[in-house]
């Protein structure tokens, strides 16, 4: 009996066939799997080695050049702030996360792994599958609310293209929370970027690259437009200062620190899934500028156009897309079509790289027998867009949505615990094939738990959730302070966890996983190679002497 004849039959060596579950799960196994781990779980080799400066900052350029990045300014000045005061607090906001998501990036670039295998080191083999769901959770969530996003990139596209979708009728219930217009884009935009979901991470930069280039063009064509027909330099948004004053303000301001901060939380938390496929780390040094820069100026992009909207159209538009539904005349409608394509491409690129495949990520981590970064893309995708409904998480579920976008109370602590755990306890030494062992170093103890993170994380978390609540149920009253101390969340709650685990550390050290000299998946790789060819050499002198 052949080999794959063998796998079908589900045969043993005794003739004994397995039931027919046992061989559906045998077919439902991924190529390449260890049981424990799997291709797209293991260190990346050198080969796939292939992200350099550039796409780091064409990555960034990809997540920020966004409706929702256009969008940035206009809930800072709803809650006081001035048009200059919002982008300063953008710019600050950015400079802050990017130097978060550089310092944890740099695990990834150097070991060659992702989040969800670097956190074991940090929390024990068995503790950090907690955080791993956590992370998936969110990542799936808004990976649902930013197709949401990109249906309205394609219904402004169906609208250039047939002016006549606008008035579609509605063949769906009120109770649905979406129309029939809205669902066709939806399904649309949905199944246009299923394919994408299928391309390995190590080659998706192409479409960063394209994007970087298509998106800034729209951004200057949208504003110079702008300013050319609207002489934006007079309007009231211009000269509209702060509408709160005093402490008051320096609270709002570290509230929209805060927020725009949060923004980025998953992502500084994951930040190795793709800075571990860069030829050097020093190449993802390029994201620490790229990001502040390219988020400043998509918001003042923002500015511009919610001014001349005013004028124009008799209405501030924030959103860029109903800004440019407003071009009716046939030269209009085509530029309107390629700059709605220019965002659809923009959303798209943003939602794979900063949503699915983080949380396809996780997915592999926990089932690496039967699911990988492609197979659990596809899962996020379909729970993410249909299970989750998110039309009606926009429209009827608000305590749900402030619930998640308040979800930084969780994450800054667990990237707060990595970062010290790498730079100032393990002092960059790790040692990477032992973080795939469940019974090595890692583990810490017989339940996988690091007891020491177990701590810092509540610590850095806990005396947050009170100033939390009210953003999920308005009647809940806090004292004033607490909702201060919320205020500065990332804040504390990066920094309590990180000084927590330090000190826990230092005092109760984890003796077991303090290494003389890191060792690194190449130093193995390279070992392996040189046993392999010394064996090569010694059959090979063994028959020149025969």
């Amino acid at each position: 009996m052949g080999q794959e004849e063998q796998v079908i039959t589900g045969a043993d060596e005794y003739g004994n066939t397995p039931s027919f579950w046992r061989r559906i799960s045998k077919r439902l196994e991924v190529e390449g799997h260890s049981g424990d781990s799997n291709k797209d779980l293991d260190p990346v080799p050198p080969e796939l080695r292939t992200w350099n400066w550039w796409h780091y900052i064409s990555y960034w350029i990809s997540d920020n050049f966004t409706p929702s990045g256009w969008r940035k300014a206009a809930s800072l000045m709803q809650i006081g702030m001035s048009w200059r005061i919002a982008l300063v607090n953008v710019a600050v906001s950015e400079i802050l996360i990017a130097a978060v998501i550089t310092i944890n990036g740099y695990i990834g670039a150097k070991y060659h792994v992702s989040f969800t295998i670097q956190s074991r080191a940090s929390f024990g083999y068995y503790f950090s599958i907690l955080m791993i769901c956590m992370r998936m959770i969110v990542g799936t969530f808004w990976y649902g609310i930013s197709t949401y996003t990109g249906a309205e990139c394609v219904r402004s596209m169906i609208y250039a293209m047939s002016p006549r979708f606008r008035n579609l009728e509605n063949h769906l219930p009120a109770s649905a929370h979406i129309n029939t217009q809205f669902m066709i884009s939806y399904f649309v935009y949905f199944v246009s970027i299923v394919p994408l979901h299928y391309v390995p991470i190590h080659r998706i930069r192409f479409l960063f690259t394209i994007k970087a280039i298509v998106t800034p063009i729209i951004g200057f064509g949208i504003m110079g437009w702008t300013i050319a027909n609207a002489s934006v330099g007079e309007q009231s948004l211009w000269s509209q200062g702060n509408t709160v004053h005093g402490s008051a303000l320096g609270w709002v301001f570290m509230n929209g620190v805060y927020a725009n901060m949060g923004g980025w939380a998953t992502l500084a938390v994951n930040a190795p899934d793709f800075t571990r496929y860069a030829i050097s780390p020093k190449h993802t040094y390029t994201m620490a500028i790229a990001l502040p820069f390219t988020a400043t100026l998509i918001t003042f992009f923002g500015v511009v156009g919610a001014a001349g909207s005013k004028v124009l159209f008799g209405q501030i538009l924030w959103d860029p897309l109903l800004f440019i539904d407003n071009w009716t005349s046939p030269g209009g409608r085509a530029a309107a079509f390629f700059c709605a394509l220019g965002f659809y491409l923009a959303q798209a690129c943003a939602n794979i790289s900063a949503n699915s495949i983080s949380a396809a990520n996780d997915l592999n981590c926990m089932f690496p027998r039967y699911i990988n970064i492609r197979r659990g893309q596809f899962i996020i995708a379909f729970v993410g867009a249909w299970a989750l409904t998110p039309w009606n998480i926009l429209t009827s579920a608000s305590s749900f949505l402030a619930f998640m976008s308040g979800y930084t109370v969780w994450l800054a602590p667990i990237c707060g615990i990595m970062v010290a755990d790498f730079y100032l306890v393990h002092k960059r030494k790790y040692n990477v094939w032992e973080l795939y062992n469940k019974n090595g170093i890692y583990r810490y103890n017989k339940w996988g738990i690091n007891w020491r993170a177990f701590i810092a994380f509540f610590v850095g978390w806990v005396p947050l959730f009170p100033g939390f609540l009210p953003n999920v149920n308005k009647s809940i009253f806090v004292p004033r302070g607490m909702v201060h101390l919320y205020y500065l969340g990332y804040f504390y709650g990066f920094g309590a966890a990180a000084l927590s685990y330090y000190v826990i550390c230092y005092f109760w050290p984890a003796r077991e996983t303090m290494l003389d000299v890191p060792v690194y998946c190449d130093d193995v790789l390279n070992a392996r190679e040189i046993e392999e060819n010394s064996y090569g050499e010694s059959d090979s002198l063994e028959k020149k002497s025969d």
